[in-house]
């Protein structure tokens, strides 16, 4: 009889990986992004370990919305005061600050709680092609479709 083998966090080796959304769909890319900080990638999954990667994000402002969701999506936010309710189209956020967009789709698709706290930090977004990640080696997200 088998038994089923749970990874350990320190056995577990984290791997860098890079996307450039240039062109990107934002929630196709967002779901792939998520997958990979979540470790469902890898053999060795275990659902309440945190065996993912670290994922780079560059190109941000040349992230893609199909329709005309950049100026119908409206993202709200309130600060607890009267009067204090801010509303933003997506197109106004991407213009501003575009990194945001893709750490809000890839947050919401993560678990809730501590972990997909974890999780998430594991994301780096930046909006040009820069980034100070050359050290770690990443190397390009692979596709699975």
């Amino acid at each position: 009889m088998r038994q089923t083998t749970f990874a350990k966090p320190h056995e577990i080796q984290k791997n860098w990986f890079i996307v450039d959304a240039d062109g990107q769909r934002l929630g196709r890319m967002a779901v792939d992004i998520a997958t990979v900080l979540m470790g469902k990638h890898r053999p060795d999954y275990t659902p309440h370990i945190d065996t993912g990667d670290f994922v780079i994000v560059t190109n941000a402002e040349k992230i893609v919305m199909t329709g005309n969701k950049g100026d119908q999506k409206i993202k709200t936010r309130y600060s607890g005061y009267p009067g204090g309710l801010r509303a933003q189209t997506y197109n106004q956020i991407r213009e501003k600050k575009p990194e945001s967009l893709i750490e809000d789709a890839v947050k919401r698709m993560l678990p809730k709680g501590r972990l997909g706290r974890q999780m998430i930090d594991k994301l780096k977004v930046y909006k040009g092609d820069a980034h100070p990640h050359q050290a770690q080696q990443p190397t390009a997200l692979p596709s699975w479709k």
